[in-house]
């Protein structure tokens, strides 16, 4: 029960929405910025029209970066969730001097500035011929959307007791079919928050985009980057809306599954 007085509850919450407005209200800028009649961006618009989105849409470049980036983010979720459930449930096994230093491996990526680990995969790429293809910037998302996996199953397999695997375990299951019915239905919160993670990480990536993209493998995230170095005109910002709204139907999805898995137990 919350027994704090309510001008304290009051301030608490005004300053929590202060805090949010500080950090979203500059990045939903754009969203007003993308219905600019103009060529340049004025905030707020000073007439509103859907002229960029019809541009955005009707251009060739900008559509052929957006379905590549959907394809890489989707490719990335699907290899990093499966990558990561395994390494998860490896750390899960092993022995806590093991575990620590595994886990300082995997989380690499999210500690190392993401520029040095793009000149990594540069270089690795350039080893194993495959600099400028789609399946080098799928590598190299896949290896910054691991660790996030690893984090969400990790924090799933906590709540799986063991002794349910025992006792299934004493009941004749394999191990097949101990992780399909006990450890998949627990852990399947941790995976979905981990695919959208994962997900996320890969679309929105720019800076190891730009080192291993090439021409035919160019994202959405670095074809906006080269638009505002020429030319700041709303069709990024149509893209970065794009983005955003991708982001929030997510986010929204995977909570209702969340919420659905919660109310079926």
């Amino acid at each position: 029960m919350n027994t704090s007085p309510l001008p304290v509850r009051i301030a608490a919450h005004a300053l929590a929405g202060l805090v949010l407005a500080f950090l979203v209200l500059p990045i939903l800028a754009v969203v007003p910025a993308s219905f600019n009649h103009a060529t340049f961006i004025y905030l707020p618009p000073k007439a509103v029209s859907w002229r960029w989105y019809d541009s955005f849409f009707a251009d060739k470049e900008w559509m052929t970066t957006l379905l590549n980036s959907l394809e890489v983010a989707v490719l990335v979720t699907l290899l990093s969730v499966a990558l990561g459930t395994l390494a998860a449930l490896g750390l899960e096994r092993m022995g806590r001097r093991g575990r620590v230093a595994l886990a300082g491996l995997f989380m690499a990526p999210m500690i190392v500035p993401v520029i040095i680990t793009g000149v990594a995969l540069y270089r690795s790429a350039i080893e194993m011929e495959r600099s400028g293809t789609i399946w080098a910037v799928l590598l190299g998302h896949t290896v910054l959307a691991l660790p996030l996996v690893i984090i969400n199953v990790g924090i799933s397999l906590r709540a799986v007791d063991p002794n349910w695997l025992r006792a299934a375990t004493g009941l004749g299951a394999g191990p097949w079919t101990v992780f399909r019915s006990i450890t998949l239905p627990n852990i399947l919160p941790g995976l979905v928050g981990g695919g959208v993670f994962a997900f996320l990480t890969s679309f929105d990536e720019v800076v190891v985009s730009i080192f291993l993209a090439g021409h035919q493998g160019k994202t959405l995230p670095v074809k906006m980057w080269e638009a505002i170095r020429i030319e700041l005109t709303p069709e990024a910002a149509v893209a970065a809306t794009m983005m955003i709204l991708l982001a929030v139907v997510l986010f929204v999805a995977a909570r209702l599954a969340t919420r659905r898995k919660e109310a079926s137990r």
